[in-house]
């Protein structure tokens, strides 16, 4: 059995509490590490080291912070075997997906914001003949950042990154579920001389520790993604303090078909969207809306498509489907299955069951699983499922599939596909929606605002959007000399 430890104040060091909990492999459905099951006093002692480090973390230049991102980016790189196996084993995903896409971007995100700090650059306003006006963008302090489980080392990269390179101090929280990778990320803070106390790492039960960020007084923003249920626990708490929070919440996205679509793309290209990492991204399109026209036979394609994905243990390379990423969130994904057959009149075109592939006979696996025929106001199509069920139906024109698009508490992502430019841009406004792809699907510039609207988040992270969420804005007012 692995054993983790917290990463705090430069080192590496077992809970306060010295209790820990089982992490599971869920291609196997059997533990295989430890992670700490960590308390209050632990953050405590994160957080007053953060505190310490920031008075020479924020005096650094930009120069030496680009150049321990870097340091790490190229860590990570250089270990793309050992993180992605990591990953794999962690979160159930295609290990060949881990390789290709979780860990490359994940170096990516401290490449990128090492790159992004040497250009961030604020504004200067002259009041013609009297003033000049000018911006200065300090770092906050300490900040916490929490980070799921469905892309354990890419999103927590994602947050830690920006929030290092605007001279912030770090309070992380990874997933007690998938702890691996941010364990591995210890190591290398370690390894590249990462000065002490600039980045802690502490695991645990989220009530338990990141909980503490949101009420702490010495914490002056929370960056969180996960559920719309925390993230409103954490708005409700550190509201009255008045600290700054970044909020990447659930999502149930649809994908808008037209019948003028560039078909055999947009088919491939919905497969992906729908069942890439089991359904467990908050970016899969888990709401299909196809043209009337064309209704009967997308339905058959996409049957046809999704049947040929190979269930199977992540670690092989012809596997599509791995495992889904916990037994809770197993069974939660099972009983809205059920409950869209059983209750609310759903018919089950393919998969809908559990199974149990060659090598993972006792892990957690579902087959990829469309349903049709139900309301689109039931709980199916209007809950966060997060995992391989998608539900599929016709639309009239073009305001009807508006229509069902907006009739959601949810508002992260939207796909188009449709030829027609003005169509493009009439929806595009017009669906509330935080992203827009048309005739694509998980296209990412990093320079770009990511986040959601309605129960899908507060704030924006990526680009200089998230340096601005990491820096508090002053401006400085010089008269001229009369």
């Amino acid at each position: 059995m692995k054993i983790i430890n917290n990463y705090i104040n430069g080192r590496l060091k077992e809970s306060n509490t010295k209790t820990y909990m089982d992490v599971y492999n869920p291609a196997k459905g059997t533990a295989y590490a430890l992670v700490p099951d960590s308390d209050k006093s632990d953050m405590n002692e994160a957080i007053a080291a953060a505190k310490e480090a920031f008075l020479s973390w924020s005096s650094t230049s930009n120069e030496e912070r680009f150049e321990y991102l870097m340091k790490i980016s190229n860590a990570i790189e250089n270990r793309l075997e050992a993180f992605a196996l990591a990953e794999s084993i962690d979160n159930g995903k295609p290990l060949w997906l881990a390789k290709s896409v979780d860990i490359p971007r994940a170096a990516s995100n401290f490449k990128f914001f090492a790159t992004a700090i040497m250009q961030f650059a604020s504004e200067s306003h002259e009041m013609t003949g009297e003033a000049i006006n000018y911006t200065l963008r300090k770092p906050l302090g300490v900040v916490g950042c929490i980070s799921p489980w469905n892309l354990p080392l890419y999103l927590f990269s994602w947050k830690i990154a920006p929030a290092l390179a605007a001279g912030n101090t770090v309070v992380a929280k990874p997933s007690e579920v998938t702890p691996m990778t941010a364990y591995l990320l210890s190591e290398i803070c370690i390894e590249i001389g990462l000065p002490k106390g600039v980045l802690n790492i502490v695991h645990g039960q989220g009530q338990n520790t990141g909980a503490v960020l949101s009420i702490h007084p010495d914490i002056k923003a929370i960056s969180f993604t996960g559920s719309t249920k925390v993230g409103a626990d954490i708005a409700a708490k550190a509201a009255p303090l008045f600290k700054k929070y970044s909020l990447e919440m659930g999502g149930k996205n649809p994908n808008i078909i037209f019948a003028d679509c560039d078909y055999n793309k947009m088919l491939q290209t919905t497969v992906q969207s729908s069942f890439r990492n089991q359904g467990q991204i908050c970016l899969c399109g888990s709401k299909i809306f196809v043209e009337k026209s064309i209704y009967e036979k997308f339905k058959s394609d996409f049957v046809t498509e999704v049947k040929k994905l190979k269930v199977g243990y992540p670690l092989n390379d012809d596997t599509n489907i791995g495992a889904i990423a916990s037994k809770a969130h197993f069974d939660k994904v099972l009983y809205y299955i059920n409950l869209a057959k059983e209750e609310e009149g759903g018919k089950v075109l393919c998969g809908g069951k559990s199974v149990t592939p060659k090598g993972g006979e006792k892990g957690w696996y579902i087959e990829p699983t469309i349903i049709e025929g139900l309301n689109p106001n039931c709980r199916t199509n209007q809950e966060e499922i997060f995992g391989p069920v998608v539900t599929i139906m016709p639309f009239e024109d073009e305001a009807h599939a508006l229509k069902l698009a907006n009739e959601s508490t949810y508002g992260l992502s939207t796909t188009l596909w449709t030829q027609n430019l003005d169509r493009a841009h009439y929806l595009a406004a017009k669906i509330d929606s935080g992203i827009i792809w048309v005739n694509t699907w998980m296209l990412r510039d990093l320079r770009t605002p990511f986040g959601g609207m309605k129960n899908s988040g507060v704030g924006r992270e990526g680009g200089f959007d998230a340096l601005k969420f990491f820096t508090e804005p002053k401006n400085v007012c010089i008269a001229y000399k009369q």
